[in-house]
């Protein structure tokens, strides 16, 4: 997210299919917000996270997932990339191959990111993991 966040500065909002990686669906979950580490960072970076509800919605943020975790996999395959070290010299690569071959036109073609008004130690501090403790 850091990377991201440095290459293209913080997003408007960032969409979510309602996945548990963004929102804790009980309020009595241990952390009690009603969020995940990672929507209490887009939070605290003041990006919106908007749950899609349509199916149609939902279906295409699956494909889209199910499809590059299976195109990345043969991709990594057939370049001979083993290894994490590898595998993340070669994304790049892959993500350009693959943007050249799948962009298409915004609608808006205004650029929703705002600038990363944050240190590089507060927005640090804002993805890191928090856990609340008790001392006693």
């Amino acid at each position: 997210m850091a990377g991201y966040l440095r290459a293209h500065g913080k997003p408007v909002a960032f969409p979510s299919d309602k996945h548990s990686v963004f929102r804790v669906a009980k309020s009595e979950a241990r952390t009690g917000h009603g969020t995940t580490q990672f929507g209490r960072a887009l939070l605290e970076l003041n990006i919106e996270i908007p749950c899609l509800n349509s199916s149609q919605a939902k279906g295409w943020v699956e494909r889209k997932n199910r499809t590059l975790q299976d195109r990345l996999v043969k991709e990594m395959r057939l370049d001979d990339v083993t290894g994490m070290v590898a595998g993340n010299a070669w994304l790049p690569g892959c993500t350009q191959r693959h943007n050249q071959q799948f962009a298409r036109t915004p609608a808006r073609p205004d650029n929703l990111h705002r600038a990363v008004t944050e240190s590089p130690d507060r927005l640090n501090g804002i993805l890191c993991w928090r856990d609340e403790r008790d001392v006693g």
